[in-house]
């Protein structure tokens, strides 16, 4: 996750080293979000490649291999030039970087969660789930405290300045070194899935199999819900900052994102407990409800001026984060157990990922809503539409807290896949 939230932090205050000149405001938007969505759009198609490798070749070897390839491919982005010695090559270099990047980090969490919640007991799923999902806050606090240092040591401003020049390059050498240092260990300390290891051996075609039948069900409902957890979650990952931007200095922004996103690891630990007691389904639902009604509200107070003065702003962002992406606790954890040994590994890549592609391309939605209301106030439309998502996909699926992951056959399908550990069906 480190390597996700590079761009969206540590390049904002060096966007200028990669801009063309004389460029309109609204092009300027677009092209910074399609540095943002080169990567959402790159994690489906390592999803779809990793997936397959994952289930028929194991869970170890595709986390060994997308490791290495997304930090060799982060080292090369802290070498591109910018436009005054590349001209458009370094932002379509940038982009098609972020593009590969993007197929390893999709790769990535493919393989490594159900790796981990393979091998974790059913009773603590929901928790271990939360744990591994803290990695998310967590990345974007060290990626902006360090950014926030570099700033103070090496400050930003012209294109000549030294943060804008070279300063930038630091936290993605950080990055693509943790990621192959993390290869490393894992190379020597990774054990392989004892659920992978104990499936029956048959021959199969993960991919074939999941877009059939029952698992094919399985899938569009996962593809809705998450459709709406990354639209929602667009609105407040990529577009909030812009919005605090011009209601607070650039340091004060940080420091709020930062507390915000601090916020989000004890917020997560308590969601994936809460979801462990109530369930996966009631959890989602309760989610869906917020999301729709209470977080465009919360929007609505900070993007129309509706509160002001550092400490309101930061407590109505604080609870919109919370609101809105708390719902990420869980998503792991709920995908995993929707599908069987055979196809996890595929179904959870593409079904946390492939919904990404349409909620990628939020500016152009923003920009054509914005022909009917206020540019500022187009996240409140699909705040409330990703909620309502989210409910429908909840509400379509199954509780899924207590199925036992272990040794499911590949030629199954989705019922006998949802069974407890009793072996009574799931309803």
């Amino acid at each position: 996750m480190f390597d996700v939230y590079l761009p969206i932090v540590v390049l904002a205050p060096a966007a200028i080293y990669f801009e063309p000149h004389d460029i309109s405001t609204a092009a300027n938007r677009i092209l910074t979000a399609a540095v943002f969505a080169a990567t959402l759009l790159g994690r489906p198609l390592g999803a779809l490649i990793f997936g397959r490798l994952s289930d028929t070749s194991g869970r170890r070897r595709a986390t060994l291999i997308s490791l290495v390839g997304f930090g060799l491919t982060t080292l090369a982005i802290a070498t591109l030039p910018g436009y005054q010695q590349a001209g458009l090559f370094s932002i379509i270099a940038l982009i098609a970087l972020r593009f590969i990047d993007g197929i390893f980090l999709g790769g990535q969490y493919t393989a490594a969660a159900p790796l981990a919640l393979e091998h974790a007991p059913t009773r603590k799923r929901g928790l271990y789930g939360a744990i591994i999902m803290t990695g998310f806050p967590a990345a974007y606090c060290s990626i902006a405290l360090i950014t926030l240092v570099l700033l103070h040591i090496i400050p930003a401003g012209d294109i000549n300045s030294p943060y804008v020049t070279w300063g930038w390059r630091i936290p993605f050498v950080i990055g693509g070194l943790l990621a192959l240092g993390l290869a490393v260990w894992c190379r020597r300390n990774l054990e392989e899935s004892p659920v992978w290891k104990e499936r029956k051996r048959a021959e199969h075609h993960p991919l074939r199999e999941l877009f059939q039948g029952a698992n094919l069900r399985g899938f569009l409902q996962i593809f809705t819900q998450m459709s709406g957890v990354w639209l929602a979650f667009n609105m407040v990952g990529a577009v909030l900052p812009g919005v605090l931007q011009t209601k607070v200095p650039v340091g004060t922004m940080t420091l709020i994102l930062v507390l915000a996103y601090a916020t989000l690891i004890p917020a997560y630990l308590l969601a994936g407990q809460l979801s462990q007691r109530i369930g996966r389904r009631p959890f989602f639902l309760i989610q869906a409800a917020t999301t729709t009604l209470l977080a465009p509200l919360l929007f609505w107070l900070i993007a129309g001026g509706k509160v002001s003065g550092t400490t309101a702003i930061a407590s109505a962002t604080i609870a919109l984060v919370v609101v809105v992406v708390s719902t990420f606790a869980v998503v792991t954890t709920y995908i995993i157990e929707r599908f069987h040994t055979g196809i996890r590994s595929s179904g959870y890549g593409l079904g946390y990922t492939a919904a990404v592609i349409v909620p990628a391309f939020y500016a152009f939605y923003q920009e054509g809503l914005a022909r009917f209301m206020p540019y500022e106030l187009t996240p409140l439309v699909f705040l409330a539409v990703g909620g309502l998502l989210i409910g429908i996909g909840a509400y379509a699926g199954p509780e899924t807290r207590e199925v036992d992951l272990r040794g499911t056959p590949a030629v199954q399908d989705d019922t006998t896949a949802l069974r407890g550990p009793t072996g009574q069906a799931v309803r």
